[in-house]
């Protein structure tokens, strides 16, 4: 009997019983330490109340920090395909990392969900879809409300790097179809402690407003600086500033500002007409159970929305491939591009095979930060 047992538990082992259960396995590339922290952390703090399993499969998470750095990004993403096996990676939240992670994820034939607004080449972004809503969608809304407020001529005060460089091209094209002019323009690096000449320059153009693209904590600097030299026009920030740093950071020089956003942080405010208002409210109220009062963001609720897509595509991968396989990592790639129309936290979401951003242009809500909150400024 213990001999028949024996070879009975050998043989399941084996899986010769049964194809063996293979883990879901999920690598996380987070800017968990270095500039852009501020945007990796609520990324993963909601990343750790996801279930245990999906569709059935038991889920592993492994999270590595690249440091707001994309040669550590890249290294991690390395490790995770060749090392971990994972079936898919979410990261980084910094677009400077994400961009050449998207390169180790096409070469290896791994989805990446990129929680940034990762600006690749046309046709290199067959393995990377995007969480957060392009620069482009976002710039549509800043501009609509600029041209609601008489905005004439714009100030541009902006990383250096990538996600700087693509809002420029977004805001500039924008404007242009609007009739509104770009005065001046004015870069700053993520680690850069001042801005106040490049202020003093954008100032004495004297432009009807001012956009600021930075994230997370780095926005207050530049924010306060802005302020500081007595700026009466009006102040924008990007979607990577629609967090609770801003008002950290900048204190009282936040008041008034206005900052482009997805519906998640506004949840309550929007109206039940919203097609996002369910999956907001949700996924504010079990983040901030966890995390406390205020502590919501647009970028724990790209963490969410991860959720929501890894739930509609997997069971739809699962027919085609297990877990582990190259099969299962291709057939998820063509579920999240046929897997239609999507509710999100933050907005309705639809990949297709030509198009791996997915929102449209009424995806943007305006925000203005009135007594250190947000306020939605422009119902959507």
């Amino acid at each position: 009997m213990n001999i028949k047992k024996s070879i009975l538990a050998a043989a399941l082992a084996a899986g010769l019983f049964g194809a063996a259960h293979a883990d879901l396995t999920v690598g996380v590339v987070l800017p968990l330490t270095g500039p852009a922290s501020g945007l990796g952390i609520p990324v993963k703090n909601q990343i750790a109340l996801w279930p245990k399993s999906i569709a059935g499969e038991n889920l592993k998470v492994v999270v590595l920090d690249d440091a707001t750095d994309p040669t550590t990004g890249v290294k991690d993403t390395q490790r995770l395909v060749t090392e971990d096996k994972v079936d898919v990676i979410i990261g980084s939240a910094a677009t400077p990392v994400a961009i050449p992670m998207a390169d180790v994820a096409a070469e290896s034939g791994t989805v990446q969900l990129a929680a940034s607004p990762a600006g690749l080449p046309p046709g290199k972004d067959k393995w990377t879809f995007r969480l957060p809503q392009s620069n482009d969608v976002m710039a549509y809304a800043v501009v609509q409300h600029m041209k609601s407020q008489k905005v004439k001529t714009i100030g541009f005060l902006g990383y250096t790097d990538a996600y700087g460089e693509l809002w420029l091209k977004a805001l500039s094209a924008e404007a242009e179809k609007n009739g509104m002019k770009i005065a001046a323009t004015e870069r700053f690096g993520r680690a850069d402690t001042s801005v106040t000449a490049q202020v003093l320059k954008l100032t004495s153009a004297n432009p009807d407003a001012i956009l600021i693209v930075a994230s997370g904590s780095g926005a207050g600097m530049p924010q306060k600086a802005v302020m500081e030299r007595g700026f009466k026009g009006k102040v924008y920030q990007t979607h990577a500033a629609a967090t609770q740093d801003l008002m950290r950071t900048a204190g009282k020089d936040a008041e008034g500002t206005f900052v482009v956003s997805g519906p998640a942080t506004v949840a309550e405010q929007l109206p039940d007409a919203h097609p996002s208002k369910k999956a907001a409210v949700d996924f504010v109220q079990q983040y901030e159970k966890a995390y406390g009062p205020g502590s919501r963001n647009q970028f724990a609720g790209h963490g969410a929305d991860a959720l929501t897509v890894l739930e509609k595509a997997v069971p739809i991968a699962l027919k085609k491939g297990k877990p582990g396989t190259p099969e299962f990592r291709a057939a998820l790639r063509d579920a999240m591009e046929t897997m239609g129309r999507t509710v999100l936290a933050h907005g309705v979401l639809n990949w297709t095979p030509d198009n791996h951003w997915g929102y449209t242009n009424e995806t943007g809500v305006m925000l203005k930060v009135v007594g250190g909150q947000f306020k939605v400024e422009q119902p959507q």
